[in-house]
């Protein structure tokens, strides 16, 4: 009996953090969400045609969104180099090494 209420306690807490860190990604889109309906439903009123954001639209106003709120705290450029560096390490994971000059001689 013990051993199954510690698994149900465990579930309990697995669950709620998932939930913990993929709240503030939900927020974020349902804002930008809400910013665009009151937009449309505004254009509406005027006699325009209602446009929807696709997921990659989404995510583009998510990221511009994220890139403003860095540049207004001055850590843009640690972020942008910090990317930087992580692509280039991954690129560099992926090249091909190098012969060594003895090998092409013969």
């Amino acid at each position: 009996m013990l051993h199954v209420l510690n698994y149900i306690h465990t579930f309990i807490y697995v669950c709620t953090n998932k939930q913990l860190k993929s709240d503030p990604q939900k927020t974020a889109e349902s804002e930008i969400l809400s910013e665009h309906i009151k937009k449309e439903r505004a254009a509406a009123k005027r006699g325009k045609q209602p446009y929807y954001l696709k997921k990659s639209e989404i995510r583009k106003k998510k990221l511009n969104k994220e890139y403003d709120e860095l540049k207004a705290a001055g850590k843009l450029d640690s972020y942008i180099e910090k990317r930087r560096k992580k692509n280039a390490s991954k690129d560099h994971r992926y090249m091909p090494y190098r012969r060594s000059n003895d090998d092409a001689r013969q």
